[in-house]
């Protein structure tokens, strides 16, 4: 009796883990359904495929990752067996050898979803973030790890208040270019959400990224740094910066380090901030590098990246004329 009861108790929870299971299948575009599988169990679920309505009275044959079944899989609508993380490219054809119909990408996700292995994770995440200026534009890039360096992007998704942002993908599947239509004078309410889903082989990971547009805005690097007088440098706002620049101000941070030494080094001689593009140095050394950024003055978002200039009082120098390293 008790046997009896245990078998039956074993064959409740067998069918209630494999209703749970079913429910974990999720379609998350044309063609491609994610399995959603315990982190630290193995999974065996039946999911079910169709080659296509179209193709309802034809002899249809299944392969996986491009091989065909032992014994083979047919018909039009089929189930499949994915075990833990063996999923792959389910493909229907005419024939054994025949013409392709269809197909099926079965992707798993762990689930929870919080042991990535596919991206790095550096600072500030894995995936960075920049804009040029308030125009809309922007652009994320990441960095997939040595191990899954074969890791491609299957889907992009980008939103701002329940409204889709338009992206493209880069030619390297490392990055992603989006633009946001958005009036450069109007203060952002809601945050930009960015949805990043990537494969290993079968194995699915997703990536968030939810920011707001004056918080990603870097300056691009100041343009025409010259020195006038052996010591009154002066330099021009981006030509990608917002107009007017009254409105959409910068500040700059100026250094001066020694030569030889890079704009990060904190071996510096002098470090101060201005509002204007131009600045008079009045101290005494020879040689040194004078290094300028730029930042916007009311967000204070990212810096922009270092211009530089190295100044040898030793050599004469032609007013306008600067050693400048681009």
């Amino acid at each position: 009796m008790r046997t009896f009861l245990f078998m039956v108790l074993c064959a409740v929870l067998s069918g209630a883990s494999s209703d749970s299971q079913q429910t974990d299948i999720e379609t998350l575009m044309d063609n491609v359904v994610v399995l959603k599988v315990p982190v630290f169990m193995g999974s065996m679920v039946h999911v079910p495929l169709t080659c296509g309505g179209a193709f309802q009275n034809e002899a249809v044959f299944w392969k996986k990752n491009g091989q065909a079944f032992d014994p083979p899989l047919m018909g039009n609508q089929v189930q499949v067996l994915v075990e833990e993380m063996k999923g792959g490219n389910y493909t229907c054809h005419l024939s054994p050898s025949g013409e392709y119909l269809n197909h099926t990408m079965i992707l798993i996700q762990l689930n929870p979803d919080n042991r990535t292995v596919i991206l790095e994770n550096g600072e500030g995440g894995h995936i960075h973030c920049s804009a040029p200026n308030y125009k809309g534009s922007f652009h994320c890039r990441w960095r997939r790890t040595q191990r899954r360096s074969d890791a491609s992007v299957v889907l992009v998704k980008a939103e701002r208040y329940m409204e889709d942002i338009p992206c493209e993908l880069d030619a390297n599947g490392s990055g992603v270019e989006c633009q946001n239509t958005l009036c450069s004078y109007k203060e952002e309410q809601h945050r930009i959400s960015l949805t990043v889903y990537i494969r290993s082989h079968a194995r699915l990971e997703v990536y968030t990224k939810s920011f707001y547009l004056r918080e990603i805005v870097r300056p691009a690097k100041l343009p025409n740094l010259h020195i006038i007088d052996g010591n009154v440098f002066k330099w021009d706002y981006p030509e990608s910066w917002e107009k007017p620049c009254t409105f959409f101000g910068l500040q700059f941070e100026i250094k001066l380090v020694h030569s030889g030494h890079s704009c990060n080094s904190e071996n510096q001689i002098m470090n101060v901030t201005t509002d204007v593009a131009n600045y008079t140095v009045s101290i005494q050394p020879k040689k040194y590098i004078f290094c300028v950024r730029a930042q916007d003055k009311f967000t204070r978002g990212p810096w922009s990246h270092w211009s530089q200039c190295t100044v040898n009082k030793h050599n004469a120098l032609v007013p306008g004329h600067c050693s400048q390293e681009q």
